[in-house]
Parts: C-alpha cells; sequence; structure tokens
C-alpha cells in the first residue's frame, strides 16, 4: 500500500501568506503541467497568488519546449515539481529566472551552480530546470514560475549526459522537506525583485555562473569565453568580434568544455 506523501502545505502557507495576501497552498497527486494548469487559471481570471505542487507530472513542459519528466521510484517522487503563480510588477522583467535559480542554489546547497539562463547544474550536469510565463490581463500581468529538480538518480537511457540529482549532495531531503526550504525564501527574493530589480544580485550570480571563463558555443553558431552576467542578466561573451550581449531566452548556450567543480 502506498503511504501518502505528507506535504507541508500548512507550515509553506504560515511562512508566506503574511508578505503575500491571499496566498493558498495546493497539491495534487497528478496533473499534465503545474504551469499549464495555473496559465490556464490565470487565462480565466483566476489571478490570487498560488503554490501548486504535483506528485506527478504527465506533460511537464521545460524551457525551449521540451519535456519535464516526473514519476516514482521505489513509492518515493522522482523529482519535485510546482510552480507558483502571482502577479507581479517590476519595473522591468529582466533577470527573473536568473533571480529564481539564485534562490533555488543558495536554498539548497553550495556546491550547486547556475547555467545561464533556467538551469541548476550539479558540476556538469543538469539539476533542476526554471521555467517562467506570463498572461497579460489588461494592465495586470500574472507570473508562472515553474521549477522541476531531480530528487533521485533516473534512468539515463539516451541521455548524452546523465542528469544529477539532488541526493548526491543532500542526500537526507525529501520531496516535502525540499519544497519547504525552497518556497518562503523563492517568494522573498521575487518580491525584492520586483522592487529592486536583477542589479543587486549580479554579483551573487556570477559568484555561482557554471559558465563564467568557459569557451561556448551559441545556438547560432557564434563561439567565444562566457564572462559573466551584467546588471540587466545578459550573458556576456567575448567573441572574435567583441564583447557580446545575450539577453534573448531562446539562445541555447553549450560550454564546448563543461567546467570540472571540486567538492565545496
Amino acid at each position: 500500500m502506498k503511504v501518502p506523501i505528507q506535504w507541508p502545505a500548512e507550515a509553506i502557507w504560515e511562512a508566506v501568506a503574511p508578505s503575500l495576501p491571499g496566498f493558498t497552498v495546493e497539491v495534487l497527486p497528478q496533473i499534465d503541467s503545474t504551469n499549464t494548469e495555473l496559465m490556464r487559471r490565470a487565462r480565466a481570471g483566476q489571478l490570487a497568488p498560488v503554490l501548486l505542487v504535483a506528485e506527478r507530472q504527465t506533460a511537464g513542459r521545460g524551457r525551449l519546449g521540451r519535456d519535464w519528466h516526473s514519476g516514482n521510484s521505489a513509492g518515493k517522487p522522482q523529482s519535485l515539481t510546482f510552480s507558483l503563480g502571482l502577479p507581479l510588477t517590476p519595473a522591468s522583467w529582466a533577470g527573473l529566472s536568473l533571480a529564481v535559480g539564485l534562490s533555488v542554489v543558495q536554498s539548497l546547497h553550495p556546491e550547486l551552480r547556475l547555467k545561464w539562463p533556467n538551469d541548476v547544474w550539479l558540476r556538469d550536469r543538469k539539476l533542476a530546470g526554471i521555467l517562467i510565463e506570463t498572461a497579460s490581463l489588461g494592465e495586470m500581468r500574472y507570473a508562472v514560475i515553474g521549477i522541476g529538480i531531480n530528487l533521485l538518480a533516473s534512468d539515463a537511457h539516451g541521455l548524452s549526459t546523465p542528469a544529477a540529482w539532488l541526493g548526491e549532495v543532500v542526500p537526507e531531503l525529501d520531496a516535502p522537506q525540499t519544497l519547504r526550504r525552497l518556497v518562503a525564501p523563492l517568494v522573498s527574493a521575487i518580491q525584492r525583485f520586483e522592487h529592486q530589480g536583477f542589479a543587486p544580485l549580479q554579483a551573487q550570480f556570477n559568484a555561482r555562473d557554471a559558465l563564467d571563463g568557459v569557451a561556448v558555443t551559441l545556438s547560432d553558431g557564434t563561439s567565444g569565453v562566457a564572462k559573466g552576467v551584467d546588471k540587466q542578466g545578459a550573458l556576456q561573451v567575448e567573441t572574435a568580434q567583441g564583447l557580446q550581449k545575450i539577453t534573448s531566452s531562446e539562445v541555447s548556450v553549450r560550454p564546448l568544455n563543461p567546467p570540472a567543480y571540486e567538492h565545496l
């Protein structure tokens, strides 16, 4: 008999609700995609702040339309998938995904790094991904911030590089504990970004940047050396034509020679 997962919904609500009026927490056993569901709700006029957690996603999505699969292993969630939906009015949206990623790595483990613009890495392998979507309704803009984190080892068949998982560095954290560790700091980070933008986070991001000083190639064939991000969160790449600033979310950046990290 499967033992129900004990999610810390009340504890998360108590930590977040004072700073985010109207906030609710919802856990579903299965859904196509938490991001897709919150976008459906937003377009139907449901714009209250909400954390939506899925024990299993059947059609999870990553950046550039890639699939993000989630399931169970030995009765335990193989990954943690959730989306945070809330109205936001920042002066600039540039760098939001970087601010979210920075909050994730700072909450979880000092060895984790950030691969611009949406991925969390453990050494040279992807451990987590971030997908941000927005719905504009009149003057209102509702943001849906989806996060998927590998908790346990998964089948690497067909993958050129096996995925990393959180259990490699923090084996004591299960899905509910990971969620509880992440959400309140994430909401605080998003609210600070809304009022201050990305610039105050530039140095912190660059300290966790997996690509800094690494030879990279862009999806358009351009190659160069990554030089961190600027105050707006743009990736800086030193190329034969000079320093280029990459801002498009459609740019895929892959290191030519992934860096090797020592354990911290």
